[in-house]
């Protein structure tokens, strides 16, 4: 009698479950403290770069995205990779030339700090249609770990995601879905140069009250309603309300612009069309392509 074989689809890649007990108030204070190690400065366009403007940096940006998002990498390896891009470029002046070559390494540390198989050089090289080797991507990498000192382990708005998401008394498809636009909103945040000086919690709190707010999930008396998530979110990070909804607007913004340019990209007329309904509703998108 034949044995059939079977063959089952099984995930390559294995990941660690979340782990519950991190997600305290020990361990939120003390990332509260971190993130303050790891901020880059914003003025490196003009007291260090000679050649690197806020429109190069949105450019390589999007590639970064682009290429995380096709290789399906953790959520958390594009903001840390435009950590390190913003931190070295606070440092060091760049050509113009360089920027793919850093932008490429950047995700290369990135990928070893958060994925189970992290990118290889080789696949890099490829994205950057060749323009960078394997050998150059490996020297930038020694001098970039050498800039940071070997602080790798930065905040990103990712890790304070879900500390909000686990004080909050909502379902968990809801905490789902917020969790999906939130981090939306954080690769957002990572491409415009705005936002490169905020703080990760302020990024994350902005990005969840967005969230919040373009799904209309807010009852006017219940716990998602503004005011009281933004008073709830401005405690646990223990910042101004004000300052925390001035940078949920500043998100909101941010998405319509990116929104309207995209729809101008395909099509200029339904933009001119739509323009007034994105200003109403800027987060009123159920799933957002960036």
């Amino acid at each position: 009698m034949a044995h059939q074989l079977l063959c089952c689809e099984v995930d390559a890649v294995r990941r660690g479950y979340p782990d519950a007990n991190l997600l305290n108030d020990r361990v939120l204070r003390a990332m509260l403290k971190a993130e303050e190690t790891c901020a880059p400065s914003v003025s490196y366009f003009k007291c260090v770069q000679k050649e690197v403007a806020p429109s190069m940096r949105k450019i390589v940006a999007t590639w970064m995205l682009e290429v995380c998002e096709e290789q399906k990498c953790e959520e958390e390896v594009f903001p840390l990779a435009m950590n390190y891009l913003d931190r070295f470029l606070s440092l060091e002046p760049v050509p113009k030339s360089r920027l793919q070559l850093l932008g490429a390494t950047c995700m290369f540390v990135a990928s070893k700090m958060k994925e189970t198989i992290p990118l290889t050089a080789e696949k890099l090289c490829i994205y950057t249609d060749h323009s960078v080797r394997p050998d150059e991507l490996l020297h930038m990498e020694l001098l970039l770990v050498n800039k940071l000192k070997w602080n790798l382990a930065a905040m990103t708005p990712h890790d304070f995601v879900e500390h909000f998401l686990s004080k909050m008394p909502v379902a968990p498809e809801s905490r789902r879905i917020i969790r999906k636009h939130a981090q939306t909103f954080v690769a957002l945040c990572a491409t415009d140069a705005k936002f490169i000086s905020t703080p990760p919690s302020m990024v994350a709190a902005g990005s969840v009250a967005a969230a919040v707010q373009g799904l209309h999930l807010g009852a006017s008396s219940g716990f998602l309603a503004p005011h009281r998530l933004s008073r709830f979110l401005s405690t646990v990070i223990k910042c101004d309300p004000d300052c925390l909804r001035a940078c949920q607007e500043q998100i909101e913004a941010l998405l319509e612009s990116s929104l309207r340019q995209a729809q101008q990209s395909l099509d200029p007329k339904a933009a001119e069309e739509a323009e007034e309904d994105l200003s109403c509703t800027p987060t009123d998108v159920r799933d957002i392509s960036l």
